[in-house]
């Protein structure tokens, strides 16, 4: 079973906004605005390929009937008796 530390348990929402600030003064609001922008982006990619299947499935398809619409026909020719002597 796990327990939850009870420093965590306890923290509250006054504790919470202390821990903010603490954040702000250590890191700075630049590096923290930097921060939340590349989660914002990391949300943006995870969607973005969450979609991104669908898309490559389709993508497949097309490659795949164009491939087959360029195949040649390759397989040898009957040889005659004469070929076989």
């Amino acid at each position: 079973m796990y327990t939850t530390p009870l420093f965590i348990q306890n923290i509250g929402p006054w504790g919470a906004v202390l821990i903010a600030v603490v954040v702000l003064v250590l890191f700075g609001r630049g590096k923290v605005a930097g921060l939340m922008g590349e989660v914002g982006k990391g949300i943006n990619s995870f969607r973005s390929g969450l979609k991104q299947p669908e898309n490559e499935i389709e993508d497949a398809s097309d490659e795949v009937e164009d491939a087959t619409a360029a195949a040649r026909d390759v397989t040898p020719e009957e040889r005659s008796e004469r070929d076989n002597a």
